[in-house]
């Protein structure tokens, strides 16, 4: 242990505990033994200062989790997320394969068509209604997986395409990181229709999910530019000599190591594009925080209570972030495996 090592280190060891000690029981006062837990407004405001209001999640969970999509219709959400759960599930104990991307493919269109309706006496919901969690989780696992391969063929391009393409890789890769993503999202939905003939204006949620998923496939490009740098040289001869085309010894050779050297930060992108997503409320599309906004700025009687709502929503990030961690790790350890 390096808690005690030295003084110095010891002494902020101290501290620390100190802190903890002090700071823990209060926390723990307010967050649970003091709190106020059923939806009771007036036990809430009496209970100000000394204990947290969870009676707010309880009275708005519904707008925060599914946002301003019609209230008798939330089934509809509320299914797509136990599929989308599910299929999370299911990859944890496949791993991978092409059954695993053909179901992941099909719940995404199937969850997109569930929450439009307009079939099957299913009432049409647009898509300027649709929030919450099941927004956030669309806009990452749509931005992920349309950003990957972009990533790959930015990466392979400016590694060992040709001098024209390897010189607009990287013009694309180095100016869209040169830029933040509140402007790429601002573009996408304001300046792109703008470019476009009269009349054609395509859904903003489509121009969102094209801005997120082109931005990060930016960021990808160069992880896996990385990665592909880490092979050894003799790997891509070795396998040229067996008579591989240069397809094929990318796709076979290479960039499975590739991937596997960098999966660490692989993952660290694909959370990182997952919290990314709350930027879209600039934009008026209701994520999970945008939507904890709507449930709470218009209510006078519930806003006094954002603190408990920003951490029931925090919460959520984090079980999210978690999981996509302990994913990660659990996928690195079978690859090591050779599994």
């Amino acid at each position: 242990m390096q808690l005690f090592d030295g003084w110095l280190s010891g002494a902020a060891t101290l501290l620390i505990l100190a802190l903890l000690a002090w700071a823990l029981p209060r926390l723990l006062d307010w967050a649970l033994w003091q709190a106020v837990w059923r939806p009771d407004a007036e036990a809430c405001q009496a209970a100000r200062g000394v204990g947290a209001c969870w009676g707010v999640v309880a009275e708005k969970h519904r707008l925060i989790l599914f946002g301003r999509y019609p209230f008798e219709e939330q089934w509809r959400p509320a299914l797509v997320l136990a599929l989308w759960g599910a299929l999370a599930a299911w990859s944890a104990w496949v791993g991978r394969g092409r059954a695993l991307i053909a179901g992941w493919i099909a719940g995404l269109l199937g969850g997109v068509l569930l929450l439009r309706g307009g079939f099957a006496g299913l009432p049409l919901v647009s898509t300027d209604q649709w929030g919450g969690l099941p927004l956030t989780l669309l806009l990452a696992l749509v931005a992920i997986a349309a950003a990957f391969p972009i990533a790959v063929a930015l990466a392979l391009a400016r590694r060992s395409g040709p001098p024209l393409l390897r010189g607009l890789a990287t013009l694309y890769i180095e100016l869209v990181r040169g830029v933040p993503l509140v402007s790429v999202l601002f573009m996408a939905s304001f300046v792109f229709p703008l470019l476009l003939p009269p009349g054609s204006n395509p859904d903003v949620l489509l121009r969102v999910l094209v801005g997120l998923s082109l931005f990060a496939a930016a960021y990808l490009a160069e992880t896996i530019r990385a990665g592909l740098q880490s092979v050894p040289l003799a790997q891509a001869q070795a396998a040229r000599s067996l008579g591989l085309t240069p397809w094929q010894v990318q796709r076979l050779v290479l960039l499975p190591q590739a991937l596997r050297a960098v999966l660490p930060a692989l993952l660290n992108s694909f959370i990182s594009t997952f919290k990314d997503s709350s930027l879209v409320t600039i934009v008026s599309l209701y994520e999970l925080t945008g939507a904890l906004g709507l449930a709470l700025n218009g209510d006078p009687v519930w806003r006094p209570f954002k603190v408990e709502g920003y951490l029931f929503v925090t919460a959520i990030y984090f079980i999210g972030c978690a999981a996509m961690s302990a994913g990660g790790r659990w996928a690195e350890r079978r690859w090591r495996r050779g599994g």
